[in-house]
């Protein structure tokens, strides 16, 4: 019986597939999201961002302002079932201004979806966040998206992936057409032609028809200049191009290339057909106990995202976790590494959007909704047996500015309670004048549109009307060493605020400001990224 359930157990961690979408704002992520649910199965009729308000929304966007602005702002977990595995969609923020929740959520993707927009190219965003996944060592797969536009040639996109991120790429399907003229995709790894209809304006799943690519009928469809020019192009991509070779792909060496239009439906089913073998179940992670295997007997997750009133209705709070060994049970009880304390895991989520299913049991890979009366952090780790610790998730320097200024005084409870708890989700962060204490306090963000997301939760949630007073500072670390914090108080250049774990941070109005101020103090240690609650640790200026 033991055996059974030990075979069980390995069975489903192997279908686990935990991925994210990584993309500069308006690449399509979103509407490619969607796709991957409506070819999935769960949902069916798919809605376009760029839809009227009076139409279908979109699934992955749970908060109000987010179908309002047509974007995405926050990260949203989703799952579905495909050809027999788990599929866990990590939907991350695609504007710029929310990239610190994207780097946050990466920390528990297995393997990474990078969207290029083929009339763009790569983009400043893409960049960042490929990075991100290269340092953490997540094997990428690339989309090019919106092949029915005019956009760049499919051979000079490949070099500038190749030459701007510095990774070989490897075209797993080559578009027939483009633009208009985007009639369907060759599969080059099980040599068939695949040509799409066009049908409900790509909000259910189009036809495939599927030729060899000497078919007479599909030469005489497609038309016959541009059957050779595809033909030709194959040939040119088999006699140039490199091998295929997954080991480099697992190593971040090489990317598979997919050409696709997410908003046509054209080349989504291929690509999903795909990406369930190539991207990675459930991989080891590094841990403050050495590494952790993801079928270790013992359960253990950590927590890499905070949300609350996902749900007006139930005006709680969600902790996201990701399950990274054993078994999770509902009303278990775990090892709250950073405090020492037992916890009763007794409410547990899993996730459509703001649609909740309460969940008995999660395997390794699988992303769970914990129930949190307010004692978890970001970063946390939940653990059997003896403690430890994943590697942390640091929070980073801010980049903008404000301090807050209360538009109704009788309010004050509200909103320190919505700042509280605004703060503690990675939404902002929050800093206090050394000798104002907690009054008008100030917020520090990586984009300036995360202030106008705070001022409306702060509005619809908490029920507390605010306005911002903007700060000339753009630079900040966190300082280490003994010095005196009054140093750093230069009007007209810096000045020394508090977080809300007490350590000191200097802002600066100019980077000259900055770097002048380490050559003045080389005893002292500035730093660019803490861990949440705990010491400052990250990496130096």
């Amino acid at each position: 019986m033991a055996d059974q359930e030990t075979s069980r157990i390995a069975d489903e961690i192997a279908r686990r597939r935990t991925f994210a979408i990584i993309s500069h704002p308006d690449a399509g992520k979103t509407t490619l999201t969607e796709k991957l649910l409506l070819y999935g199965g769960a949902i069916h009729l798919a809605g376009s961002i760029k839809q009227r308000s009076s139409e279908r929304a979109t699934t992955s966007d749970w908060m109000e302002l987010e179908r309002q602005r047509g974007i995405s702002i926050s990260t949203s977990v989703l799952q579905f079932e495909y050809r027999g595995r788990r599929m866990n969609l990590l939907d991350t923020p695609g504007h710029n201004d929310f990239s610190e929740d994207t780097y946050r959520t990466l920390a528990a993707a297995d393997c990474a979806v990078m969207l290029i927009d083929c009339v763009k190219g790569v983009e400043p965003q893409t960049i960042k966040l490929f990075e991100v996944c290269r340092f953490r060592k997540i094997p990428i797969v690339t989309f090019i998206n919106k092949m029915d536009r005019n956009g760049k040639d499919p051979f000079d996109l490949l070099d500038e992936i190749e030459r701007v991120l510095g990774i070989p790429c490897h075209p797993f399907t080559w578009p027939i057409g483009s633009g208009p003229g985007f009639q369907g995709v060759y599969d080059r790894m099980n040599h068939h032609l695949l040509r799409f209809e066009r049908a409900s304006g790509g909000a259910k799943p189009v036809p495939v028809r599927v030729a060899d690519l000497h078919d007479e009928n599909f030469r005489y469809t497609v038309g016959e200049s541009s059957h050779d020019r595809l033909v030709e192009e194959l040939e040119l991509l088999d006699g140039a191009g490199g091998a295929w070779d997954r080991e480099r792909f697992l190593a971040g060496q090489q990317t598979p290339v997919f050409f696709a239009s997410a908003m046509t439906n054209f080349g989504v089913e291929p690509f999903l057909d795909a990406f369930v073998d190539l991207a990675l179940p459930p991989r080891v992670r590094d841990t403050s106990a050495g590494p952790l295997a993801p079928d270790a007997p013992a359960f253990s997750a950590f927590v890499f995202k905070i949300q609350a009133n996902m749900d007006p209705r139930h005006r709680d709070r969600i902790a996201f976790a990701r399950v990274c060994s054993g078994v999770f049970h509902r009303d278990m009880s775990v090892t709250h590494a950073r405090t020492g304390r037992p916890i009763s895991l007794a409410k547990s989520f899993q996730f459509m959007a703001q649609e909740r299913i309460q969940i008995e049991e999660a395997f390794s890979g699988d992303v769970i909704g914990l129930w949190d009366p307010g004692i978890l952090r970001i970063g946390d780790t939940l653990c059997e047996g003896t403690p430890f610790e994943f590697e942390g998730i640091p929070r980073f320097s801010p980049e903008h500015f404000a301090r807050v200024v209360m538009i109704d005084p009788g309010k004050r409870k509200q909103l320190k309670k919505g700042l509280d708890q605004l703060s503690e989700e990675g939404a902002v962060q929050m800093f206090f004048d050394r000798g104002r204490l907690e009054r008008d306090p100030i917020l520090g963000a990586v984009g300036v549109l995360q202030f106008e997301v705070a001022a409306y939760r702060l509005q619809a949630e908490y029920g507390a009307s605010i306005r911002f007073d903007r700060l000339p500072f753009r630079f900040a670390r966190w300082v280490e060493g003994d010095v005196a914090l009054e140093r750093f108080e230069r009007p007209g250049s810096s000045t020394c605020v508090l977080d809300v774990e007490g350590r000191p941070l200097v802002l600066f109005e100019t980077e000259w400001g900055m770097h002048r101020v380490a050559e003045l103090f080389p005893d002292v240690k500035f730093v660019a990224a803490v861990q949440p609650g705990r010491s400052a640790r990250a990496k130096n200026a």
